[in-house]
């Protein structure tokens, strides 16, 4: 008689969180847009005929329930803790915390990307003269810094310098490397801090014949900053702060988007109090940008080819220089650039993360 009433206990339990479970997913507030992870939610599948004949309609509901199940975000955080803390994995999707900082492993090197980017770097440079001058750096990940300390997997970062320098003898390669380590980076987003990049500003201005006045000042965002890394690895992290420096230069010059055309600011203060704050640098992921120094003391002129990491550097580099342009090559296509601006009597820069380089294949 006892394990009757236990069977029938179990199945009242089990029917009653099914039908709760199905209640909360019909009628539960769904979102459309995850803060944490930086991207649009899948949308409910258009049901007809020809959908489900063709079988997207269970596809695409498949990730349409994934993405709203409910307390999705508290489910995540859940799985991340148990991950790292009861079956003690060294990361959670590639992802990893060591000394406050979360990282993402990237491993191993991708020859044939570097070469593809080198390839698309040379096109570039094939009807450039003289007058030009062609220079390449690479921005090390973070992952270059912890992942050795802290057993996790990491390519060799200085081999991976050696290759990009090798295959793009077009260039002048300027080393940064060495001026950065850790601290240089956010805690929770893969981008560098732009108050403590001032020493690469000023190297590779010094390499390309210019200076630069470093006299900034400090400002810091009101709010916490949880990068990137922050929603993706679901790891326990403190929050950072985010700081942007002003000076003469760059209160003074004007920045206009071609991609959308129009100006605007140099720090964006909508997009700093919107979901990704790092986009307050240069309003984010734009594909064509011409920044102008009217107080300029020189008039050279700078064409930045870049990722995401260039746009904290560019307003660093506009006190030596009368314009710069920024392009970035995931977002524009190369042989349209020369109906927007002009390579005459300029210098040119690529200036990429090993990130982007070492997928560059399926970015560009």
């Amino acid at each position: 008689m006892g394990r009757r009433n236990d069977d029938f206990f179990i199945c009242v339990w089990f029917a009653f969180i099914l039908t709760a479970g199905f209640f909360l997913c019909m009628f539960l507030e769904k979102p459309d847009y995850s803060y944490n992870e930086r991207r649009y939610l899948a949308e409910m599948p258009e049901l007809s005929v020809d959908t489900v004949s063709s079988g997207r309609f269970m596809s695409d509901f498949e990730d349409y329930a994934l993405d709203t199940f409910p307390f999705r975000e508290r489910f995540r955080k859940l799985r991340a803790w148990t991950t790292a803390n009861i079956f003690l994995f060294k990361d959670h999707h590639g992802m990893y915390l060591a000394d406050g900082f979360l990282a993402a492993m990237e491993y191993p090197m991708q020859q044939e990307s570097l070469e593809r980017a080198v390839r698309q770097f040379a096109e570039i440079c094939a009807g450039l003269t003289k007058e030009n001058h062609v220079y390449l750096s690479v921005i090390p990940d973070k992952n270059c810094f912890l992942g050795k300390e802290s057993g996790h997997l990491t390519m060799d970062y200085e081999e991976f310098e050696h290759v990009m320098r090798q295959e793009a003898q077009f260039a002048e390669y300027i080393t940064i490397s060495d001026l950065l380590d850790k601290e240089d980076y956010y805690r929770t987003d893969p981008h560098w801090r732009q108050e403590k990049i001032t020493d690469v500003a000023k190297r590779l201005a010094v390499s390309m014949g210019t200076t630069l006045n470093e006299d900034y000042q400090t400002h810091t965002l009101s709010r916490d900053f949880y990068g990137a890394y922050y929603g993706q690895a679901m790891l326990a992290a403190a929050p950072d702060t985010l700081r942007y420096l002003t000076g003469d230069a760059i209160d003074g010059c004007s920045v206009y988007d071609w991609q959308n055309q129009r100006p605007i600011p140099v720090y964006d203060k909508k997009k700093a109090a919107d979901k990704d704050p790092y986009e307050c640098f240069l309003s984010g992921p734009l594909s064509l940008l011409t920044i102008k120094n009217p107080n300029a003391r020189n008039e050279k002129r700078l064409i930045i080819f870049r990722d995401s990491f260039g746009s904290a550097i560019a307003p660093l580099l506009i006190s030596g220089y009368e314009q710069i342009t920024l392009a970035d090559l995931r977002y524009i296509r190369p042989e349209i650039l020369e109906k927007f601006i002009s390579f005459e009597k300029c210098d040119v820069l690529f200036l990429y993360s090993t990130l982007v380089l070492n997928s560059f294949a399926s970015n560009c």
